[in-house]
């Protein structure tokens, strides 16, 4: 096993795009590290450099603290699952599986025994002599990390290995690559565009936006306080809300800030009164109030209920801005309904109206 350190790394294509942008990472060894981002974002293509299949503009690639930036792909201790799999279709699993041992010229012996332990590690048990076309997406799936295994690589990259499954086998390879990762201990970077993969697998997620790293950390920090406007928006099964607001007041640790329909308790400590700001609250974390509310709180009228199974996202019109707030099954109100919305104020972030920058940042509350 082996960390990364990438420092001012850069993927420079011909016609000028930086597809990786002075990027600056340190995986630690054994931690599962996933790329986060939308498609075009530079995540595969970082993974391609840390592998080898694309050339450093600039910076530095170290594995196991040796500079690996110039090394060919085959010397960097490095294996690799990519999205299809890339499965030779004329070889049965076991060939496949220990095909990187064959070209590295190891005993036939070997590779045998290596193909049935690793075959028996991953479920394949007697599909050892099928070809690839006999093999279901999910056993396709298994064949290729059981190469990457038998390869006895330092490090371990997936390249969105689970979009080619189908929803239900998704979760189920989810549970199974997690588990697997932990009782190899093998250092994992993995590629993906689903944050719901991110946030499930990882120890901790790099979220990428044109090149550039936008925000690092656990995924229990990048969901709860997002650093910017951008992860908050990508980041979450139900869109963050993101409302104009202002800064009513700003005496002391909370205030409350305004915004359409009412207002909301806030951390406001340095940020002025009357700032113009972005105020974000998920959808999980405000309450349809019941009785009488006097501290800040929002009023609106139910627009539309979306059931989402043991959840219902409720969204409300407050005053022309439309808010959504998630209720237990069951629980929803009608359309049409007057409803009041609350929020404690250690779930309520504040975003710069300009450049869409956390403020006030805090410690993430801790989950009573």
């Amino acid at each position: 096993m082996a960390g990364i350190d990438i420092e001012g790394l850069a993927t420079v294509y011909p016609n000028g795009v930086r597809a990786v942008d002075g990027l600056d990472l340190h995986v630690a060894d054994g931690e599962f590290f996933a790329l986060l981002g939308p498609s075009g974002c530079g995540k595969t293509t970082l993974l391609r450099t840390i592998a080898g299949l694309e050339p450093a503009t600039e910076g530095t690639v170290r594995i196991d603290a040796a500079d690996v930036t110039r090394t060919e792909p085959g010397k960097r201790g490095v294996a690799m699952v990519f999205q299809d799999y890339a499965l030779f279709p004329h070889m049965n699993v076991s060939e496949n599986i220990t095909y990187p041992l064959k070209v590295r010229r190891v005993a036939m012996a070997t590779r045998t025994a290596t193909a049935e332990r690793t075959a028996g590690e991953l479920s394949l048990q007697g599909l050892l002599e099928r070809k690839p076309a006999q093999l279901s997406g999910g056993q396709q799936q298994r064949v290729a990390l059981a190469r990457a295994i038998a390869s006895q690589g330092k490090v371990l990259l997936l390249d969105e290995p689970l979009s080619n499954l189908d929803a239900r086998l998704r979760l189920e390879a989810r549970t199974f690559l997690k588990k697997l990762q932990r009782d190899l201990g093998i250092t994992t970077v993995f590629v993906t565009h689903d944050q719901a993969e991110a946030l499930a697998l990882a120890d901790r997620i790099a979220v990428m936006e044109s090149g550039k790293l936008r925000q690092l950390g656990s995924p229990r920090e990048v969901f709860a306080r997002p650093a910017n406007t951008f992860v908050a928006n990508f980041i979450g099964s139900t869109p963050m809300n993101l409302l104009p607001g202002t800064v009513a007041a700003a005496t002391g640790e909370v205030g409350a800030v305004s915004v359409a329909g009412g207002s909301l308790p806030a951390t406001t400590v340095s940020v002025p009164a009357d700032a113009e700001v972005t105020v974000g609250i998920r959808p999980e974390y405000l309450t349809v109030a019941s009785g009488d509310v006097t501290g800040p709180a929002l009023r609106g009228v139910v627009v539309v209920a979306e059931n989402l199974g043991t959840q219902s996202l409720v969204t409300v019109d407050c005053d022309g801005t439309l808010v959504g707030v998630t209720v237990p099954e069951e629980t929803e109100p009608s359309p049409g309904t007057a409803v009041v919305l609350t929020a404690p104020a250690s779930r309520v972030l504040l975003y710069d109206r300009d450049s869409g920058e956390l403020l006030a940042r805090q410690p993430t509350p801790v989950a009573s």
